[in-house]
């Protein structure tokens, strides 16, 4: 199991949202690189980090902050937010992204995300961020009539590496993962699936490396890192499958 520890941007700053809701926002340090830089050093594989004032906005606002992030650390870095065109995955993989996360593009325009898989092999997600089942684009700002689960199988045999499955009513929140959507998500597709929305125990953590059989190969937790729910060192035994489980029982 990975743990993909957050770094949401807005106004250049490291921020979490509230339920997604872009006027609830706290943040939690005002250099987003040197908070890579501390995830890095506590032991983390990935780093997660998403655009937020770009996925609102349709393009690539905190350009600035990514670079520093990539720059700062030796760990690969996956990003998402506002990246619709080919011309920005390509220029953000060249930037030294490992990975980038289409999520309205992949509602508005199936086929852009087929030949960026084409592309970019090995380095598209998939962010399927959802409320009560349907996914929602724009920065979550725009509801869609489009279930989860049926976009998800049109992807599986174009070279998509994941899926990032995001309940939004959770996020934020610390009310903890929505395992029965994202158990039904994973058994709906052959792609692995990451977990996010609402992580605010080891519990949760636990839950989910247990549900690793069943196709939920990680999950991204913010919130509950910034406000120490747990540590980073309890957090990575449970995803080893160590000591954290016993802590997380």
């Amino acid at each position: 199991m990975i743990i993909y520890p957050a770094i949401d941007l807005k106004g250049g700053r490291c921020v979490r949202l509230y339920k997604g809701d872009m006027n609830q926002d706290t943040v939690y340090n005002e250099s987003p690189a040197q908070q890579a830089h501390e995830w890095a050093r506590a032991g983390f594989s990935w780093i997660h980090v998403v655009d937020l004032d770009g996925a609102v906005q349709g393009a690539p606002v905190n350009e600035q902050a990514v670079r520093a992030i990539v720059d700062a650390v030796d760990i690969p870095v996956q990003l998402g937010g506002g990246i619709r065109t080919l011309a920005q995955i390509g220029d953000w993989l060249e930037q030294g992204v490992s990975r980038v996360i289409l999520g309205t593009v992949a509602v508005r325009n199936p086929a852009l995300v087929a030949e960026a898989c084409t592309l970019f092999p090995g380095q598209i997600v998939i962010g399927l961020d959802a409320r009560a089942g349907n996914v929602a684009v724009e920065g979550w700002v725009e509801d869609s009539t489009i279930k989860a689960t049926d976009l998800a199988k049109k992807f599986e045999d174009i070279g998509v590496c994941g899926i990032i499955y995001t309940d939004i009513d959770r996020d934020g929140t610390g009310e903890g993962l929505n395992m029965d959507s994202t158990l039904a998500l994973a058994r709906a597709t052959a792609l692995p699936v990451i977990a996010s929305g609402g992580v605010g125990s080891l519990e949760d953590l636990k839950n989910v490396y247990e549900a690793g059989k069943q196709g939920i190969s990680g999950v991204i937790v913010g919130k509950a890192l910034y406000e120490k729910k747990f540590t980073a060192r309890e957090a990575l035994a449970v995803a080893a499958g160590g000591e954290g489980l016993s802590a997380a029982s």
